[in-house]
C-alpha cells in the first residue's frame, strides 16, 4: 500500500477534471463538488470481482459515515455504462459509479492508475478537497481491498482542515 501520487499529480496541486457518466447514464463532472463538496475518488478494477464487489457493498453499508463530512463517494471502472448499472442494482450501490469506458481509461490514465495489462484502473483512491486539489492518495494491490477506516480518517482530517480555514 502506498500513499503517492501516481503521473506527476501532486498532493495539494488540482485534480485533473472529469465528467463521466453513471450508472443511470447521467454526466457527472468532478469540477461541480467545487466549493461545495469534498470528493472521494475510488478507482476499482472491475465490477462484479469479488475483491470489488466486498469493498463496494461495504461502502454502501457505511455510506453515512462517509457524507457525514460533507463528501460525495463516487466510484471509477473502465466497465461500460449498463453493466455498472447491473452491478449497482444487483448490490443495491447508491452512490455514484462512473464509467470511463469511453475514450477507454483516460481519467484513470489521468490519475495515473490505468493498467495497460488489465484494461482497468488499479485499486487506487484520491480525496479531492472542496477546492479541487489533492489531499490523499493510496494505492492497493488488486487483491487487496481498501482500508476504510484510514479513508474515513483521512476524510475527517480533510473536513477538519476545511473547518479551520
Amino acid at each position: 500500500m502506498s500513499d503517492s501520487v501516481h503521473s506527476g499529480l501532486e498532493l495539494g496541486g488540482p485534480a485533473p477534471d472529469f465528467t463521466l457518466r453513471d450508472q443511470f447514464g447521467q454526466d457527472v463532472s468532478l469540477s461541480s463538488f467545487r466549493g461545495e463538496k469534498a470528493v472521494a475518488l475510488l478507482f476499482y478494477p472491475f465490477a462484479f470481482s469479488g475483491v470489488c464487489t466486498g469493498e463496494m457493498s461495504g461502502i454502501r453499508t457505511r455510506l453515512d459515515e462517509f457524507v457525514t463530512f460533507d463528501t460525495e463517494v463516487i466510484a471509477i471502472s473502465c466497465d461500460p455504462v449498463y453493466a455498472l448499472r447491473a452491478f449497482a442494482d444487483a448490490d443495491g450501490i447508491n452512490f455514484p459509479l462512473l464509467s470511463d469506458f469511453w475514450p477507454h481509461g483516460a481519467v484513470s490514465t489521468a490519475y495515473g492508475v490505468f493498467d495497460e495489462s488489465n484494461g482497468g484502473p488499479r485499486r487506487s483512491s484520491y480525496i479531492v478537497d472542496k477546492a479541487g486539489n489533492l489531499t490523499w492518495a493510496v494505492h492497493n494491490p488488486a487483491a487487496q481491498g481498501r482500508d476504510l477506516e484510514e479513508h474515513l480518517a483521512r476524510l475527517h482530517e480533510a473536513a477538519e482542515a476545511a473547518t479551520s480555514v
